[in-house]
């Protein structure tokens, strides 16, 4: 697929200006921790998402999005807020169901703003499945749900639902964008899709260590049983190759001491993975399909991103997403929304999750509160990154970790368009810092280099002023 850079000329009429603009539907998809290399517009070998892949051809993709924080809970809340953790104060997985009621989520904005806004699939903060303020529509499951037969809540209780959980999903967005309103709607779509299942205890809550696979749709199963995925070439066999990682290594030291897990993962899991990945992917055609019929499509926003990536082996990480490595901290990111953007649109520019509350913001004309920290995407969208930011925050904290050989690794890590400094807060004389234009994964660590000093001093400046612009303070 042909993707062309905002810099270049588009053959095509320009966007409309802001002004001439209709308050479009919005459909923002979360995909569970999809890797940003999961589709084939990203250059997955074998993995086939023509839905996902239409929205590049007939919008953008982001080459250099990122999490703010590569982890589910956090995450979320700062993709609906336009806000860091630190600001919002959703920093772990730990239940967070009271705090989330509380969250001033860019829905609450754009439903008092004259949008109908609906809620489906996986909250992720708490297990308590009930409404959170903003939606008109409230179809949830409680804590990670099961893929087979779950269980939901909708209609004011709970309740099993049979089929297959994406498949349920997709048929409650399309009931959602069937009904007759007169004003917009904006849909928040968020699939349990892909992530395993995992045992659940009798609170309601998960155990991490009983995790039931990765469970695609009967009709999917072995779709991909006799493929293989090309691990990349910082996927390592052994500890002893983590050379310049000593807080890395010596908490896998930990965490290998404890379990018996591979230091790859099998390509069964990533075919699985791939497989359960290709329901969402038909749902999003199911989507546009039916916007296409009721005549919607042109006046629909669709935005498709991820909570967290994933490791399939780097750096010795497998069944992890938390750490500051590429494989995690990249996202998949596309919109399309043809008034606003050329068909094939490429956009180079840093961009992370806290950008996509004002986005969806911006896109309604429904005013970017002042608590926002991230920043509108439509100017890059009409081509214009006059300005824009240089380097990215990245922040991670290990307090009530459930994962004990995880607890001193908290970190904040800046990622620029070719540098990644890497602060470990309980281990700064074991800091990273990688040259991405020269060593892309991340395998030589020059945090000790003389020759990079001053790139250093630099980064860690920039660190500093980021860090205290996300804690809601300025130098």
């Amino acid at each position: 697929m042909l993707l062309f850079s905002v810099a270049c000329q588009s053959a095509q009429p320009p966007p409309a200006p802001a002004e001439a603009l209709e308050r479009p539907n919005i459909i923002m998809i979360v995909v569970d921790d999809l890797r940003w290399d999961e589709m084939g517009v990203a250059g997955h070998p074998y993995l086939e998402t023509p839905h996902i892949d239409r929205l590049a051809a007939e919008g953008a993709y982001f080459s250099k999005a990122f999490h703010t924080v590569p982890l589910c809970s956090p995450n979320r809340a700062t993709i609906l807020t336009g806000q860091y953790p630190s600001r919002h104060g959703i920093i772990d997985n730990v239940s967070r169901a009271r705090a989330s009621h509380r969250l001033e989520t860019f829905p609450r904005a754009i439903q008092r703003h004259g949008y109908e806004t609906a809620f489906l699939g996986k909250w992720h903060m708490g297990n308590d499945p009930t409404p959170r303020p903003g939606f008109d529509l409230w179809v949830a499951i409680p804590g990670q749900g099961r893929s087979i037969n779950p269980e939901l809540y909708e209609n004011g209780q709970i309740g099993v639902v049979e089929g297959y959980l994406t498949d349920i999903l997709t048929e409650r967005a399309l009931s959602f964008i069937d009904q007759e309103r007169e004003g917009p709607f904006m849909l928040y779509l968020a699939h349990k899709a892909i992530h395993p299942d995992i045992q659940q205890l009798d609170d309601g809550s998960a155990d991490p260590s009983t995790s039931l696979g990765y469970i695609p749709a009967p009709r999917h199963r072995g779709r991909y049983a006799d493929k293989e995925f090309p691990l990349r070439p910082n996927a390592v066999g052994s500890l002893d190759e983590l050379t310049g990682k000593p807080a890395l290594r010596r908490a896998l030291q930990r965490k290998y001491a404890e379990s018996n897990e591979p230091l790859q993962a099998d390509q069964k899991t990533i075919r699985d993975r791939a497989e359960m990945l290709l329901a969402a992917d038909e749902g999003l055609g199911r989507l546009m399909s039916r916007l296409e019929e009721s005549g919607k499509l042109a006046n629909t926003a669709i935005i498709l991103t991820s909570d967290n990536g994933f490791f399939y082996g780097e750096h010795a990480l497998t069944v992890e997403r938390r750490l500051p490595y590429e494989e995690s901290i990249r996202t998949p990111l596309l919109i399309r929304y043809p008034p606003l953007i050329a068909a094939g649109t490429r956009i180079d520019s840093l961009v992370a999750s806290v950008d996509l509350a004002p986005t969806a913001l911006d896109l309604a004309g429904t005013p970017i509160g002042e608590h926002i920290q991230g920043r509108s995407l439509l100017p890059l969208l009409r081509g214009n990154s006059q300005g824009w930011r240089d380097s990215i925050l990245i922040e991670f904290y290990t307090y009530e970790n459930p994962f004990p050989w995880l607890l001193d690794m908290d970190y904040r890590a800046l990622r620029t368009g070719r540098y990644k400094y890497i602060h470990w807060m309980q281990h700064p004389d074991e800091n990273e810092l990688y040259d991405l234009l020269e060593d892309p994964y991340e395998v030589r660590n020059l945090f000790a280099d003389p020759a990079m000093e001053a790139v250093k001093q630099e980064l860690q400046k920039k660190l500093r002023s980021a860090v205290l612009h996300a804690s809601g303070l300025e130098e």
